[in-house]
């Protein structure tokens, strides 16, 4: 098993968050590139993150054009995949589905509903785009929104629309640097983020294993 991640980041202050709690507590390596900056891997086959930002991919800047690019040539070799947000966007776009503008934006604490039928979770959200599912893959989670707020397809690919990463530090952050424009709690939810915690925790040791 890999001991390192490579993290696409697409913006200044969309940075690891909650994943990198759970890579130091499982000693995984985190080495990061900013795609906005026109960083790329080359060549690596080990597990790959993508993260959010405030971009939609059908009218991206040209770094995200060669992003989509890049990230095909990934997936055609096999290059495990776990997208958040914007990631999850990409990663349905490369395996072959499309992303479109939602009727009305979803942000702040939204409840999703999983597919199994037992269970709800609160999750952070700031999104004005989603995806239809890849061919193959399957539906994991929705909202009275979004009908795919996170999918599968085979062991290796996995997409989250909502923000699992978004711990009450990076919220402080985003607050910050958005100002008003920022839809996001002022007010921290200590109990919501632990139980958000705990489960990306258990979604990210699962994909990692697979």
């Amino acid at each position: 098993m890999s001991s390192r991640l490579i993290v696409i980041q697409h913006h200044l202050i969309e940075g690891v968050g909650e994943l990198g709690a759970w890579a130091d507590l499982r000693g995984i390596q985190v080495e990061t590139y900013r795609a906005d900056l026109d960083e790329l891997p080359p060549g690596s086959d080990e597990p790959h993150v993508l993260l959010g930002g405030p971009y939609a991919i059908n009218d991206g800047p040209d770094w995200l054009i060669r992003e989509r690019a890049w990230l095909r040539e990934r997936i055609a070799i096999g290059v495990p995949v776990l997208g958040i947000c914007l990631g999850a966007q990409l990663l349905a776009d490369a395996l072959g589905g499309n992303v479109f503008a939602l009727d009305t934006p979803e942000s702040g604490w939204t409840t999703i509903d999983f597919t199994d039928g037992n269970r709800k979770l609160d999750v952070l959200q700031w999104h004005g785009d989603a995806f239809t599912l890849p061919p193959g893959a399957r539906s994991l989670a929705s909202s009275d929104t979004c009908a795919h707020q996170m999918f599968r397809s085979d062991t290796q690919h996995l997409g989250i629309q909502f923000h699992p990463e978004w711990n009450a530090a990076m919220v402080d952050a985003l607050n910050a640097h958005f100002g008003n424009e920022s839809p996001l709690p002022r007010v921290v939810d200590a109990e919501r983020h632990q139980r958000v915690a705990t489960w990306f925790h258990q979604q990210l040791d699962g994909w990692w294993a697979g």
